[in-house]
Parts: C-alpha cells; sequence; structure tokens
C-alpha cells in the first residue's frame, strides 16, 4: 500500500520559477518537525477529546504521517459547505459552526501560517478548549528563507544522499553555493546522518562558502569529526537561507582505499514517488543491491516495496519493516531469483523513498553504483509526436556517449520509464564526434516486456571506417515506421566497461527536444524562463590528487542549428574564483570527449587545487554532459551532469 502523501505534480511548475514538488509533506516530515509532531499527539491525546479543523485539507496528510488514532475525535470540521458530509480521518465532516457544541478539550488546526485561520474561529471554541496548529512543529525562523510563508518551497530545500565509511569503502557528497550566485545572504546547510536503524549518528550545520564556491562532505571527515565507527546510512541535506531555486543537487562518489573502488551518481531528487524503473537485473556472477532509504518519519510496512520484471504484473514483495529514516539493503536475486541481465526491473517504492541507487558487485568483488529514474504514472501517449517531424526534425532525442572505443565498451539499451508505455518505437543513430552520421539502425516497436541491449562495438565494427574521431555518441528517437505510441518520456540506458580493468560503470537518462527555435510543450527545456532552453551552464566537479577527470559533452540537435557550439570551459577553484578558460567548439549534432588533465596546464590545475570544478558555459546552444573520474589502468566511473 503506498503512503497516502502528494509529493510531486507538474502542477506547481511555471516558467522562471525553478521550483518543482509540494512542499507539505517536506515540512511535516522533517526530521526536527518529526520529533515535535509525535510530542504534540501524544500532548492533545492525553487532554481529552480532540477537533480537528482542516480548512486547507492537510489533516489527511498529518494523519498518514502521526496517527491520530490514540486521539479520541470529537469530530472533523471545514469553511468550505461543498466538503461537509464527506469522510476525513473516520469521521462524518462537519461545519465549524458546530464547532463549539462537540466537547473537546483541544482543537487541532491543521495548517501552518495559521493565526489568522485561528483568529476567525476562536470565538466557537469550547470554553476551556485549547488551540494547537501545526505551528507548534515549525522549524526555527533562522533555518528559513522566507518567514512570512512557512511553506514556501525555497523553505525546504532538502535531499538526500547515501553515505557509507567502512570496510575500505568512502562515498563524498560533492557540490557548489549555486545559491549565492541568485543573491543568497550567508546560506547554510543543515546536516543529519541517519544510520540503518533510522538512529540519528550525527547532526550539525555547515556554512557554505562565497558564492560559486565548492563543499565536500565526505563520509571519512564526517567519521573522524563525530567518532563513530563503520556506518551505512542516509544523509539528509537541508539548504538554509537561500535563494534562486528550491532543488539540492550534487554529485556522489564512491571511492576507496583501493584504486579499484570507484563509482558516482546523481542527487537522489527530493519528490518520492510510486515507481522507478531503470535497475538492470544482474548479469552472470553478479550481485545487485537496491538500497532502500526510508524517507520519512514513520516505517515501511511489510510488504510496502516490491520489485518485478519490467512489462511482468508479477510483484515480489519485501516481507520487511524498514524503520523512520533507515536503510535497507534489499538484494535485488531474493526477491527475484530467475531474472538476469538484460532485464530490467520496475520497483514498486510507494512514495516511501525518494528516487534510490542501486550497487552492482561483481564476482571478483569490484563494486559500482548507479541509480535508477522516476517512472512516470502521470503521463498518456500524445498522438501529436507522430506528426512532429515535419516541424521539429528528429524531435526528441536522447543522447548516450560513446566513449572512446580504444579505451571502453558501450551498450546502449532502451528503457521504460511510464506506465503508459506499452511499446517503444525507435530507431539508433550512430553520430561520430564530427558530427557525421554514420549509420542509423531501425530497432522495432520494442514491446515494453522485451529489453534488447545494442552492442555499440559490434556496431561500429560493421560500419566502413567505424569512429573517425575515436568516440562519438548514439541517439535513441522515436521511429513510427511499423505504428507504435509515444509520450515524449523515452529514457536509455547505457553501460561502459574499461579495457584495461574490466571495472564498469552506467548512467540513464530521458529524452528532449534539443535546440530549435520552436516549441512543443515545455521542449526545448529551460531552467531559468519559459522555452525554448538554447543556452548551456552545466557543472563539473574535478577529481582530486592522481584522479583525473573526464567530460563528454554532446551537441544535440532536432533541427539544424549553429553550425558549431562556442563553449567555455571555465576552471574555478573551491573558493569559486576563476582560474583558466577554454573555448572550444563543438560540431552541429557531434560531441567532445576530453580530460581535465589535457584541457589545461600542469600551473593552472596547480593554482585550482583540490575540489576545483569547471562551469561549461555556452549562450549560444544546449549541450548535455556526462562526466567521469578514471584512474588509469584501475577503475573509473561515470554518469550524466547537473547545471544551476
Amino acid at each position: 500500500m503506498s503512503l497516502n502523501i502528494d509529493t510531486f505534480t507538474n502542477r506547481n511548475w511555471r516558467p522562471g520559477n525553478n521550483f518543482g514538488g509540494n512542499t507539505l509533506f517536506k515540512a511535516l516530515g522533517h526530521p526536527l518537525a518529526a520529533a515535535k509532531a509525535r510530542s504534540l499527539v501524544a500532548e492533545i491525546a492525553g487532554r481529552g477529546p480532540v477537533a480537528v479543523y482542516d480548512p486547507l485539507g492537510e489533516a489527511g496528510d498529518f494523519n498518514n504521517f502521526y496517527n491520530l488514532e490514540a486521539c479520541d475525535l470529537a469530530g472533523v470540521f471545514v469553511q468550505d459547505v461543498e466538503e461537509i458530509g464527506s469522510e476525513r480521518l473516520g469521521q462524518t465532516v462537519r461545519p465549524v459552526t458546530e464547532l463549539a457544541a462537540c466537547g473537546c478539550k483541544t482543537v487541532l488546526v491543521a495548517a501552518f501560517d495559521a493565526a489568522r485561520l485561528m483568529d476567525n474561529i476562536r470565538h466557537m471554541v469550547p470554553q476551556g478548549a485549547q488551540m494547537v496548529s501545526f505551528d507548534d512543529i515549525r522549524l526555527p525562523d533562522d533555518m528559513l528563507t522566507n518567514a512570512r510563508n512557512y511553506l514556501a518551497p525555497i523553505n525546504f530545500a532538502t535531499n538526500f544522499a547515501f553515505l557509507r565509511d567502512g570496510g575500505g569503502n568512502h562515498t563524498r557528497v560533492f557540490s557548489a553555493n549555486y545559491w549565492g550566485g541568485y543573491g543568497a545572504k550567508e546560506p547554510e546547510l543543515w546536516l543529519c546522518l541517519f544510520d540503518e536503524g533510522g538512529g540519528v549518528l550525527a547532526e550539525w550545520r555547515e556554512q557554505l562558502p562565497h558564492a560559486g564556491g565548492t563543499y565536500v562532505i565526505d563520509s571519512a571527515q564526517v567519521r573522524e569529526r563525530f567518532g563513530l565507527g563503520d556506518f551505512t546510512g542516509t544523509l539528509f541535506i537541508h539548504a538554509l537561507r537561500i535563494a534562486g531555486h528550491d532543488i539540492v543537487k550534487y554529485a556522489l562518489d564512491t571511492y576507496g582505499d583501493d584504486d579499484e573502488v570507484l563509482s558516482c551518481s546523481h542527487d537522489a531528487n527530493a519528490w518520492p514517488a510510486d515507481l522507478y524503473a531503470g535497475m538492470p537485473a544482474p548479469d552472470a556472477g553478479e550481485k545487485v543491491i537496491l538500497w532502500i532509504q526510508n524517507s520519512h518519519p514513520v516505517p515501511i510496512p511489510e510488504k510496502g516495496i516490491g520489485l518485478n520484471a519490467v512489462g511482468s504484473q508479477d510483484v515480489h514483495w519485501l516481507e520487511e519493516t524498514i524503520p523512520p529514516f533507515g536503510t535497507h539493503a534489499l538484494d535485488v536475486s531474493t526477491l527475484l531469483p530467475e531474472v538476469s541481465w538484460p532485464t530490467q526491473i520496475e520497483i514498486q517504492a510507494g512514495r516511501y523513498f525518494v528516487r534510490p541507487r542501486y550497487e552492482v558487485i561483481t564476482k571478483d568483488g569490484r563494486r559500482r553504483i548507479a541509480h535508477a529514474n522516476v517512472e512516470r504514472t502521470d503521463l498518456e501517449c500524445d498522438p501529436r509526436i507522430p506528426e512532429l517531424g515535419d516541424t521539429m526534425g528528429k524531435g526528441y532525442i536522447m543522447p548516450l556517449p560513446i566513449l572512446p572505443v580504444a579505451e571502453f565498451t558501450t551498450t546502449a539499451l532502451p528503457t521504460p520509464m511510464a506506465t503508459c508505455q506499452r511499446d517503444l518505437p525507435l530507431s539508433a543513430i550512430l553520430v561520430d564526434g564530427s558530427g557525421e552520421e554514420i549509420d542509423r539502425r531501425f530497432l522495432g516497436c520494442i514491446p515494453r516486456r522485451e529489453s534488447r541491449p545494442l552492442d555499440v562495438d559490434a556496431w561500429i565494427a560493421e560500419t566502413e571506417g567505424g569512429l573517425p574521431s575515436g568516440y562519438g555518441h548514439v541517439e535513441f528517437v522515436y521511429d513510427f515506421r511499423e505504428g507504435g505510441e509515444a509520450d515524449g518520456w523515452l529514457h536509455g540506458f547505457c553501460r561502459y566497461q574499461q579495457r584495461a580493468s574490466g571495472h564498469m560503470a552506467e548512467t540513464i537518462f530521458g529524452a528532449h527536444i534539443y535546440n530549435t527555435a520552436l516549441t512543443y510543450k515545455d521542449e526545448p527545456q529551460s531552467y531559468a524562463t519559459r522555452p525554448p532552453g538554447l543556452s548551456t551552464r552545466i557543472f563539473l566537479r574535478l577529481g582530486n590528487g592522481a584522479t583525473d577527470t573526464m567530460c563528454h559533452l554532446i551537441y544535440p540537435a532536432s533541427t539544424p542549428w549553429h553550425e558549431t557550439s562556442d563553449t567555455r570551459l571555465i576552471l574555478h577553484n573551491a573558493q569559486g574564483e576563476e582560474v583558466a578558460e577554454r573555448t572550444v567548439n563543438i560540431p552541429c549534432g557531434g560531441s567532445l570527449h576530453w580530460r581535465y588533465g589535457a584541457m589545461f596546464e600542469d600551473a593552472e590545475r596547480k593554482s585550482a587545487g583540490d575540489n576545483a570544478y569547471v562551469l561549461v558555459r555556452d549562450v549560444t546552444c544546449r549541450l548535455f554532459g556526462y562526466h567521469g573520474l578514471v584512474n588509469d589502468g584501475a577503475a573509473f566511473c561515470f554518469d550524466h551532469m547537473f547545471g544551476f
């Protein structure tokens, strides 16, 4: 059974606001609010009958987190006449004008910023009864950006990260104070580290650096600072007093005492979803661990989480309870012993946790971590997409890098990522780094239940001349020659293997319309203003020490655009100061694979120091980027980049 809370809807988005998701569940479920809420419920339950005044319809979400069953409910009251007679909290809803006769000892006003709502009904409260509201569980004012509107999304810029330290394995959260660039004054992080059982290991604040400066939360440093032993758990991140947008973005690196331990993944996406997909079943000799991080102050019940092969209705449920804010390592084979690569797995998440990470352990002990993606439940197939070709050229493009073929193998896999998708009508386009289209293959109208990996190396070998640049990319595009449907939520998964070491990495992302002045719905997507989004601002975190950084920038174009990009690679030190700059020109439709160690001189890299980054900036076109770290001959990691 899913947790009945509203976490994310697209209705909250509008051009230029940079906000997403719903705030009420974040406010109610915040770790600091949880302890106050439990105390509040216990207090009012012990006082006698409780009347709930629910003018905004928020009592249900509070009850789903903190269960008012212990309270002797004297009634649920509303002000909207149309709601009278409906059912809420097991009660028949009554008009607030009947509040005076209910005999309660407490009136719980189910709202934040409730002073005016309370004043409006104060004369109706039974004599001797006390009034309380959600304001009793508010966070301290110094944690708020907008103290006048408690549920403003900017007040709850929160996210979760996987953090582990032990057995030679470490994790590192890496990001920058991008809020300072929007005018934030003295922003800060409030951090809470939970162990696997949901117990608090550490709680602290960190002042963020000047605008553009980087911050690092390293598990080894956290362990030393707080005198901890081995731990695996969840890091809750809350950005305070910020500006610009409410998204906490970061890169998460897994590294080890041994150079063979290296992987990276993206931020967790802060809104728990019903379903996730894009997690591969184990290949021969592999174990796949799904890391479930309970994102709420309530337990995940038995059979609250399930797994099934994509396209199958045969769901296998986890018969264990996961405590509030707890972390659980689920061995996929315990629920789905018969599935194997290239089968893809659907995660029945029930809105209990944010976008999860999974860890693949190979038979030789190597580990890699990647993330699944949100599977949309709110989409319907769009009959207009097959008609877009006349005006939008390629339309939706899902670009996946082909890393330098001398060093890496590449396997691409289309991935169903919406419940409405019964099939995927696709072609794959093989593109050299120069932008030259080398070959195109119709993949068919792939049924949802089928996983058809594309061996890119074999494909390149079959073409005359291969990839002249030595690298390039694959584009998945819709192709309706044999029918099929589309919704614009096309996703692709790509797996890479380092030839020298055998180490692997994988990434997944979704399609967009790129680089055309025409718009369709919210595409080409823009994060800062109304579509079309025709510029680039993405963040490349850099490795420290002997670990080099690689970056693969792709210039997809749905229709012909500028002949080349005008892309600036701006090197910043950890304080956010510019150290050096390079300009590169990527052919339209092509890509550029580059290494930090080769792009910038030794003196420049030394001046930048540790925890530096490169800002990829282009005002002429929208690029899509992937980043990775490389221990040459030992290991590497790879995932898509983010912007801010």
